[in-house]
């Protein structure tokens, strides 16, 4: 059996720079993008948390999106009765009755066939957790699942992984072929991202950052935005992002185009 473990991470920093416009790069974007929204297992707000950057045992995992139709092989392994009734990553009770599983980095509710390659048998789980945090294992069945698989006899095995859905419901064989031959696969995006330019304790401060900012902000895509919040230790502070990034990459790009230092944030 494997240690559960789940990660959150936080962060809190502000930077406040002069910048003149400049192009970010976009991200590849498929014809279908499917926004995280609430799902019958998962919250909108759950989804995002679980798609940051996390370590476990010294090691970084920086989840990432997939698209119907992409693959991953590698090591399945299960767990059981020690983890059943315990929370999940998404939230979520573990119920080893029902077919779901851990990837370390794939969004949560996920659709994905597992197929054996040592005895063909295969199965289609929801991604609700994180791990297996072992080398070379890329994904962690449930009791269910693996016994579909056979691991509850093999104890391991050599797996085939393929995205066959999102928000917990599968699609076709025949569509994900059509898909992939028309190269229009679904992609699960999140959206919205943004870059912190300061924390200020006074409105007064946000107010004047956010108006140095917008006269020198010469890329009409984006929002200056004042946002509310709270310090670690509880007191009211005012965050100045500018927001409208389509992806966090395309995020990080502007940020180290301009010189920026802040931190990525989503809405």
């Amino acid at each position: 059996m494997l240690k559960r473990y789940t990660f959150l991470m936080f962060g809190i920093a502000a930077g406040v720079l002069f910048f003149n416009g400049c192009s970010s790069k976009k991200s590849p974007v498929s014809e279908s993008i499917s926004d995280y929204k609430d799902t019958k297992f998962t919250s909108a707000a759950r989804h995002r948390s679980t798609m940051r950057c996390y370590t476990v045992l010294g090691r970084t995992y920086q989840p990432t999106y997939v698209k119907i139709g992409q693959t991953m092989t590698g090591i399945s392994s299960w767990y059981g009765p020690n983890f059943h009734g315990k929370l999940t990553s998404n939230g979520e009770r573990y119920n080893m009755h029902a077919r779901t599983a851990a990837h370390k980095t794939w969004p949560m509710d996920t659709m994905v066939k597992v197929t054996n390659l040592q005895n063909g048998k295969s199965t289609v789980v929801r991604i609700n957790d994180r791990g297996p945090f072992v080398k070379g294992r890329v994904i962690d069945c449930s009791y269910a699942a693996g016994k579909a698989l056979g691991l509850d006899k093999m104890g391991i095995a050599k797996v085939r992984l393929e995205v066959v859905g999102f928000a917990g419901k599968t699609q076709s064989p025949q569509k994900i072929a059509l898909q992939k031959a028309t190269h229009t696969q679904e992609k699960v995006k999140l959206k919205d991202f943004g870059i912190q330019l300061g924390a200020f304790s006074h409105y007064a401060g946000a107010k004047a950052t956010k108006k140095e900012y917008k006269e020198v902000l010469k890329n009409k895509k984006y929002r200056l935005e004042i946002k509310p919040s709270k310090s670690e230790s509880g007191k009211k502070i005012y965050r100045v992002s500018l927001m409208g990034f389509d992806s966090e990459e395309a995020a990080r790009d502007y940020r180290a185009c301009q010189g920026l230092n802040g931190p990525i944030v989503r809405n």
